[in-house]
């Protein structure tokens, strides 16, 4: 992955917020916010799974004349000569590890705090933040939580859409807290739905366990449900792993794999190799 200075930000462009839409219930710890942006500038080109960064007038901190914070395009459609694209954002605190300070995040609060009308200033449109591997025989592990499944929905429609002629198994593992699964609740009745009827994609969607709503996401279940498969296809020489959402998820995903190949070094092993063959992808947050 490149870091976010590596990214080109010296053609800004502006953009107007035409709709900021809470997802989450109110009284959920959980802020996730859809935001619709206008793209003021003619022509410009954008399409989902992409990346754009929002960029941040500063001066931040130690100096920084700006602060830039890369989002995926969850859709980009155009109407009435303009290009309208959706940003699923979750409000994030940053909590110092020396100090215990919590303080707020710049871009997440910057656009959960946007109304109709405002300014926001981007940069890009970026590549898919996923390679596609060139084998159409490849196996593909996606596992997505919360506002992670967003470049998964642009990855599964390219390759079956625009390469077409997919061979290769393709596993989807999604889902969200309660409230954070609303913006894809129609994915089986939408886009997803285009691709069911494909022999080599499945699904297999994740819930927050009851009757606490908020309770973190069982997607070590959904996994291990399926373990003979997940690990059978982590084994294959073509198979890619592709992982999205907050970090926070990692100890949980790990603890899952590490049950799935039956001991932590065999685990530790298979996933060095993986890294190594350049089939392990990560997008975290």
């Amino acid at each position: 992955m490149k870091l976010q200075r590596d990214y080109d930000i010296s053609d800004p462009i502006r953009a107007t917020v035409t709709m900021n839409v809470r997802l989450t219930p109110t009284q959920s710890p959980e802020d996730v916010h859809q935001l619709t942006l206008k793209v003021e500038r003619t022509p410009f080109s954008c399409a989902a799974g992409q990346t754009v960064g929002v960029l941040i007038e500063g001066p931040h901190q130690f100096g920084n004349p700006n602060h830039m914070r890369l989002y995926t395009i969850a859709e980009c459609t155009e109407s009435h000569g303009h290009i309208h694209m959706d940003l699923c954002v979750r409000r994030c605190d940053y909590v110092d590890p020396v100090n215990g300070e919590r303080y707020p995040g710049i871009a997440s609060h910057f656009l959960c705090n946007r109304h109709v009308g405002d300014p926001v200033t981007l940069t890009g449109p970026y590549p898919m933040p996923f390679p596609i591997p060139e084998d159409e025989s490849s196996n593909l592990i996606m596992i997505g939580v919360g506002t992670g499944i967003a470049p998964f929905r642009a990855f599964i429609k390219r390759i079956y859409k625009d390469v077409g002629g997919w061979t290769g198994q393709v596993r989807l593992f999604y889902g969200a807290r309660s409230g954070l699964e609303l913006l894809y609740q129609n994915d089986r009745n939408n886009d997803l739905t285009n691709y069911y009827d494909e022999e080599t994609f499945r699904a297999f969607h994740a819930v927050s366990p009851r009757p606490h709503l908020n309770d973190p996401v069982d997607i070590d279940k959904a996994l291990e449900a399926n373990s003979e498969e997940v690990w059978q296809l982590l084994c294959a020489p073509n198979t890619f792993v592709y992982i999205a959402g907050l970090e926070t998820m990692v100890p949980t995903l790990e603890k899952a794999m590490v049950h799935i190949a039956g001991g932590e070094k065999k685990w530790t092993r298979r996933r060095n190799e993986l890294i190594a063959g350049e089939r392990w992808h990560e997008l975290l947050y």
